[in-house]
C-alpha cells in the first residue's frame, strides 16, 4: 500500500508570504515549507497496482498554463477547527484540472471523491486549540493575498500514513519535462 495524492507545488515567492504567518496559535502544528501544496486529488492508501494505474492515467491529462492566486484565510472544522488554510481564488482552469484528476482516479479504479473540491493550502493542523484563538488569528491576518503564480505542471506525491503525512515525497511531475529529482 502507498498513500498518494496529486497537487500543485508552491513557488518560493508565494511561500514567503505564508511562512511569516506560521506563529501565534498555541498547539498548532505548522506545515513545513517543503510540504506546501494545493491538493488536486487525494488517492489515499492504495495497492501498488492501483498506484501504477493512477500514475499512468495521470499521463493523459493535458496541462495548459494558467494562473493561481491565494486569497483569504479560513479553517475547516467550524466549532472545532482542525485545519488552518490559505484559500485559492476560484478559476475555471483549476476546476477543469481537478476534474481531470478525479476522472483519472476513477479510470484507475479508485472510489469517487465525495467531498466538494475546496482548493486551499494548509498552513497548520490544529489538534486541540482554542477556537477563539483561531478566529482571532484569521481576523488579525485578513485580508490575506499572495502573488499569482503560473501553473504549468502538477505533481504526484506520496505521504506517510500518519496524520499530516509529511514530509511528502515527489513521485513524479506531469508533464515530465525531464525534471531532476530534488533532495
Amino acid at each position: 500500500m502507498i498513500r498518494l495524492f496529486t497537487a500543485l507545488e508552491i513557488p518560493d515567492d508565494v511561500a514567503e508570504k505564508i511562512v511569516p504567518l506560521q506563529q501565534g496559535i498555541d498547539g498548532a502544528r505548522w506545515i513545513e515549507r517543503p510540504d506546501f501544496h494545493i491538493t488536486l486529488r487525494f488517492a489515499g492508501d492504495i495497492p501498488e497496482d492501483a498506484a501504477s494505474d493512477f500514475a499512468e492515467a495521470l499521463e493523459e491529462i493535458p496541462v495548459e498554463a494558467f494562473e493561481v492566486e491565494l486569497e483569504g484565510l479560513g479553517e475547516f472544522g467550524g466549532a472545532r477547527p482542525h485545519t488552518l488554510w490559505a484559500g485559492v481564488k476560484p478559476s475555471e482552469p483549476l476546476r477543469i484540472l481537478q476534474g481531470r484528476h478525479e476522472s483519472a482516479a476513477r479510470r484507475a479504479g479508485l472510489k469517487p471523491e465525495t467531498r466538494n473540491f475546496t482548493p486551499h493550502l494548509t498552513i497548520a493542523r490544529l489538534g486541540r486549540v482554542e477556537t477563539a484563538e483561531v478566529y482571532s488569528f484569521i481576523r488579525a491576518h485578513s485580508p490575506f493575498a499572495a502573488p499569482a503564480f503560473t501553473v504549468d505542471h502538477f505533481t504526484l506525491f506520496s505521504a506517510k500514513g500518519a496524520t499530516g503525512g509529511g514530509p511528502y515525497v515527489i513521485e513524479r511531475r506531469y508533464p515530465d519535462f525531464g525534471w531532476a529529482e530534488e533532495d
